[in-house]
């Protein structure tokens, strides 16, 4: 094991999966001369060249149809967006081609293709750049949705996304880029749809993916810990499919659940894991489910305003507490 940043992680995983594969390619704003807009494809472009490591125009509708015909002729396309709010000009490609082929062609083509680049808040970027677009994703059939928490889940993550014969959206953040964490040097794939059981505890069930395991939950949970509260905390790794067994066993055992998720309430993730707890886990539930999302408005540019917005430590304790009828 050694320590590396998360941006490295992802290198890491490209990197190793461009070396075992020689289908698998990168392309997308400033991947190569610039080494990504946030380094994760640092050093790429002198390893594997300009024909896998592919500098593109600002065109996110027409790189992503190039990335989707190359799959369904039998590449493995990596397709880097700066963030996933331009994904939004791309939507047609993944939604529409991506997503749907497999059906539409009766399995005689698949796009072996992966989606990846930053999403949701980080800092002060204003709110057409700071937007959580994972439910959307996970509501579409045909995709799978990844959203590492870690270097060591991203890199195992990635590598699987890659090797998977579905098209993944993998969602990363800007804030967490620097972020260490300890990664093997030796190969290993976290197979999609497995969530993780971060810690053990027996009074609630904090349910949670992203940034917001280590930015907010965690804090939480120590704090909670001092309060002589037991948490559980299961980081889902992938929104669809979504881990639901692992979630309902928890609730089993801790009798109490709280979501927390970085976006909006309105037809959420969190929204639908409560409505598969109270259809599947109702009898073991000794309080109802409660949900810490964001506010319903698009982020301001004010860090107050961003602040007030966005699931928070105080807002995660209050919300066990009152499961906890504290």
């Amino acid at each position: 094991m050694r320590e590396i940043q998360f941006r490295d992680a992802i290198k890491e995983a490209m990197s190793e999966e461009m070396r075992r594969d020689e289908n698998v390619y990168l392309m997308g704003e400033e991947v190569a001369e610039y080494n990504g807009a946030y380094k994760a494809s640092q050093g790429m472009l002198d390893e594997f060249g300009p024909k896998r490591v592919i500098d593109t125009p600002i065109a996110e509708l027409g790189f992503a149809g190039i990335g989707v015909g190359s799959a369904m002729n039998g590449l493995r396309p990596i397709v880097e967006f700066m963030t996933f709010n331009f994904s939004l000009v791309a939507i047609d490609q993944i939604i529409n081609s991506a997503a749907k082929i497999m059906a539409m062609s009766a399995g005689q083509y698949s796009a072996p293709i992966v989606f990846r680049g930053p999403t949701g808040n980080a800092g002060q970027l204003g709110a057409q750049h700071s937007s959580n677009f994972e439910n959307w994703y996970a509501n579409t059939p045909g995709l799978k949705v990844v959203i590492p928490s870690n270097p060591y889940d991203a890199k195992g993550l990635l590598k699987a996304s890659i090797r998977d014969n579905d098209p993944v959206i993998f969602m990363e953040s800007e804030q967490m880029y620097g972020d260490k964490g300890e990664v093997p040097e030796s190969e290993y794939l976290i197979p999609l749809g497995q969530a993780k059981v971060v810690e053990s505890g027996s009074d609630v069930t904090i349910v949670t993916f992203g940034k917001m395991l280590p930015r907010v939950v965690m804090p939480a949970v120590e704090q909670l810990k001092k309060d002589g509260v037991s948490v559980e905390v299961i980081d889902l790794r992938t929104v669809r499919p979504i881990d639901y067994a692992t979630v309902v066993e928890s609730v089993k055992k801790t009798n109490r659940c709280v979501v927390v998720e970085e976006g909006p309430p309105i037809a959420s993730l969190s929204a639908e894991i409560g409505y598969h707890l109270q259809r599947n886990a109702f009898d073991y539930l000794d309080a109802p489910v409660i949900r810490v999302n964001s506010m319903d408005i698009p982020l301001n540019y004010a860090p107050t305003i961003i602040e007030a917005t966005l699931p928070n430590e105080k807002r995660v304790i209050d919300a066990v507490n009152q499961v906890m009828y504290r």
